[in-house]
Protein backbone atom coordinates (compact mmCIF):
# COMPACT_ATOMS: atom_id res chain seq x y z
CA UNK A 1 0.00 0.00 0.00
CA UNK A 2 1.49 3.66 -0.63
CA UNK A 3 1.84 6.47 1.43
CA UNK A 4 -2.12 7.97 2.10
CA UNK A 5 0.11 11.47 1.60
CA UNK A 6 1.50 10.40 -1.89
CA UNK A 7 -2.25 9.39 -3.42
CA UNK A 8 -3.50 12.77 -2.04
CA UNK A 9 -0.85 14.58 -3.39
CA UNK A 10 -1.83 12.92 -6.67
CA UNK A 11 -5.42 13.25 -6.55
CA UNK A 12 -5.41 17.01 -5.65
CA UNK A 13 -3.15 16.76 -9.17
CA UNK A 14 -5.51 15.43 -10.88
CA UNK A 15 -8.35 18.10 -9.46
CA UNK A 16 -6.10 21.09 -10.43
CA UNK A 17 -5.40 19.51 -13.75
CA UNK A 18 -8.93 19.33 -14.83
CA UNK A 19 -9.93 22.81 -13.84
CA UNK A 20 -7.15 24.52 -15.32
CA UNK A 21 -7.40 21.96 -18.65
CA UNK A 22 -9.50 24.57 -20.61
CA UNK A 23 -7.76 27.56 -20.00
CA UNK A 24 -4.16 25.91 -20.04
CA UNK A 25 -5.35 24.76 -23.86
CA UNK A 26 -6.45 27.82 -24.78
CA UNK A 27 -3.63 29.57 -24.18
CA UNK A 28 -1.45 27.03 -25.41
CA UNK A 29 -2.80 27.52 -28.54
CA UNK A 30 -2.20 30.71 -28.36
CA UNK A 31 1.52 30.77 -27.91
CA UNK A 32 1.38 27.69 -30.92
CA UNK A 33 -0.01 30.10 -33.56
CA UNK A 34 2.65 32.02 -35.28
CA UNK A 35 0.16 34.24 -37.44
CA UNK A 36 -0.55 36.19 -33.86
CA UNK A 37 2.10 38.94 -32.67
CA UNK A 38 5.00 38.12 -31.01
CA UNK A 39 3.97 40.16 -27.55
CA UNK A 40 0.10 38.99 -27.57
CA UNK A 41 2.10 35.43 -27.77
CA UNK A 42 4.61 36.39 -25.00
CA UNK A 43 1.88 37.37 -23.10
CA UNK A 44 -0.15 34.78 -23.29
CA UNK A 45 3.29 32.73 -22.06
CA UNK A 46 3.61 34.68 -18.82
CA UNK A 47 -0.39 34.07 -18.25
CA UNK A 48 0.44 29.98 -18.31
CA UNK A 49 3.88 30.31 -16.34
CA UNK A 50 1.67 31.91 -13.35
CA UNK A 51 -1.05 28.97 -13.35
CA UNK A 52 -0.05 26.19 -11.01
CA UNK A 53 2.48 23.77 -11.72
CA UNK A 54 0.08 20.84 -10.79
CA UNK A 55 -2.20 22.01 -13.00
CA UNK A 56 -0.68 20.11 -15.83
CA UNK A 57 -1.45 16.99 -17.46
CA UNK A 58 1.85 15.08 -17.47
CA UNK A 59 2.06 15.88 -13.42
CA UNK A 60 -0.62 13.05 -13.03
CA UNK A 61 1.08 9.66 -12.05
CA UNK A 62 -0.85 7.02 -13.36
CA UNK A 63 -1.87 5.28 -9.70
CA UNK A 64 -3.23 1.62 -8.98
CA UNK A 65 -6.88 2.73 -7.39
CA UNK A 66 -6.63 -0.35 -4.98
CA UNK A 67 -3.28 0.10 -3.86
CA UNK A 68 -1.92 3.70 -4.88
CA UNK A 69 1.38 1.66 -6.27
CA UNK A 70 2.66 3.58 -8.63
CA UNK A 71 4.18 1.60 -11.28
CA UNK A 72 3.41 -1.90 -13.32
CA UNK A 73 -0.34 0.00 -13.23
CA UNK A 74 -2.52 -1.37 -16.98
CA UNK A 75 -3.75 1.70 -18.40
CA UNK A 76 -7.00 0.71 -19.61
CA UNK A 77 -7.72 -1.05 -15.59
CA UNK A 78 -6.44 1.10 -13.81
CA UNK A 79 -4.96 -1.04 -11.59
CA UNK A 80 -1.28 -2.96 -10.93
CA UNK A 81 0.21 -5.86 -12.08
CA UNK A 82 -0.41 -7.46 -8.64
CA UNK A 83 -3.71 -6.38 -7.74
CA UNK A 84 -4.74 -7.81 -11.02
CA UNK A 85 -2.67 -11.45 -10.41
CA UNK A 86 -4.44 -10.94 -6.66
CA UNK A 87 -7.97 -10.60 -8.48
CA UNK A 88 -7.75 -12.99 -10.69
CA UNK A 89 -6.33 -15.79 -8.34
CA UNK A 90 -9.05 -15.21 -5.99
CA UNK A 91 -11.54 -15.54 -9.21
CA UNK A 92 -13.05 -11.95 -8.82
CA UNK A 93 -12.11 -11.20 -12.70
CA UNK A 94 -14.02 -12.85 -15.35
CA UNK A 95 -12.23 -15.02 -17.51
CA UNK A 96 -9.24 -14.59 -15.86
CA UNK A 97 -7.37 -18.27 -14.26
CA UNK A 98 -4.10 -19.07 -12.81
CA UNK A 99 -1.61 -20.30 -15.63
CA UNK A 100 0.02 -23.09 -15.43
CA UNK A 101 2.50 -25.23 -17.64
Amino acid sequence: MAKASAINKNNRRIKLSNRYFKKRKALKKIIMNKSIPLEERFKAQQKLSKLPRNSAKNRVMNRCQITGRPHGVYRKLKISRIALRDLGLSGLIPGMTKSSW
